[in-house]
């Protein structure tokens, strides 16, 4: 049995879906009380919670998908004061016995929440960090669709009539793309080859410009986001306002959950994990942890293997003691892991303690 519970507490479980949330609770000693369903609104999550304290105390409170479907949810819970914990996925082998429906899974999520197995600290989704999350997110579409349609571009004029394609492929890409968006099409005649593809071409050097026009608009936004939440962070030398941007979402608004550098390298998937046998004894890639910010490390690690003499020697010595080149750039990841999480944890500890003064 829990310790933290007396006999009157009991603990909650809520399986997250896009219209309706499924939620359970269970006693102090990890029995099953009772399951219920409600919307997901505010009135849906007060029916809820008001539904849970009627069995009882509510000690603690399971939630899965805290970052999409239960995100809502999380907010409304933590400022009823209640202790969250994001459930990160089911017992495989409970539910190959079980079977699987919400109910069930719901049931698992409070068990999961009492226990304290497969169970972690949610991010906080509020704040600047979910700001630019957001922005980020947003940023991340555009540019994707900035790239589609210059690509477009291209392979719409390497087919287009010889008239049409001489009269712009000698351009620079940018002047190519003005001239494209400023062309004056008769819209009319579209059954037309040659007026069809300067249709084409001018709608998709417009979409290319004004998506342009739009990252520009997100960077400016982020890079102020970055320098009031983590200046010193930027200006570590090769960390870029995209790159500490990245990092700093990955750590998130409450990086005190992570209970050290060490918990953010492996959040981060730059932890050593042991790959010996016999009398080798050496340690490989970690393929875990969230890929984008592993990412955001290694574009920093190969900056500053290009530009810091202190890394290229560094580089150079581990090489000679017999490591690959990539086991090199793991170490090196993780060494730079160790330094942002102190830079986060600093920037957090002033952001608090100002608040506080306030």
């Amino acid at each position: 049995m829990n310790k933290d519970l007396n006999n009157e507490a009991i603990v909650g479980g809520v399986d997250t879906h896009k219209d309706l949330h499924v939620a359970a609770v269970v006693d102090a000693k990890d029995r099953f009380i009772a399951s219920n369903t409600f919307a997901t609104t505010r009135q849906g999550y007060r029916l809820m919670l008001e539904w849970m304290r009627s069995f009882g105390e509510v000690r603690r409170v399971g939630v899965e998908a805290t970052g999409t479907y239960g995100a809502g949810l999380l907010r409304y819970l933590q400022k009823a004061g209640l202790e969250v914990l994001e459930v990160t996925g089911p017992d495989k082998h409970d539910r190959r016995a079980r079977g699987k429906s919400d109910t069930l899974d719901a049931q698992a999520a409070a068990h999961a929440a009492f226990s304290g197995r497969r169970t972690v600290t949610p991010k906080t989704r509020d704040g600047m960090i979910e700001a630019l999350r957001v922005l980020r997110a947003c940023r991340k579409t555009a540019v994707q669709g900035r790239r589609i349609a210059l690509q477009m571009i291209g392979n719409t004029i390497v087919s287009a009539p010889d008239a049409l394609r001489d009269s712009v492929r000698h351009l620079t890409r940018m002047k190519q793309i003005r001239t494209l968006a400023a062309w004056r099409p008769d819209l009319t005649g579209y059954r037309a080859m040659d007026t069809a593809y300067r249709i084409a071409l001018k709608s998709l050097a417009r979409r290319y410009l004004e998506l342009h026009d739009e990252i520009a608009d997100l960077d400016v936004m982020i890079k102020a986001i970055v320098d009031d939440l983590a200046p010193k962070l930027v200006e570590q030398n090769s960390i870029g306002y995209h790159c500490a941007a990245q990092l700093l979402i990955t750590a998130g608004a409450n990086p005190d959950r992570l209970k050290s550098e060490a918990s953010f390298a492996a959040l981060c998937g730059v932890s050593p994990v042991p790959a010996s046998s016999g009398k080798t004894n050496r340690h490989r890639l970690n393929r875990g942890g969230d890929r984008a910010a592993n990412s955001a490390l290694h574009i920093i690690a190969i900056g500053c293997l290009r530009c810091e003499e202190r890394t290229q020697k560094y580089v150079a010595r581990r090489i000679a003691d017999g490591l690959s080149k990539l086991e090199v750039i793991r170490c090196l990841k993780r060494y730079i892991a160790r330094e942002v999480f102190h830079l986060i944890q600093d920037r957090c500890r002033e952001i608090n303690q100002t608040q506080i003064a306030a």
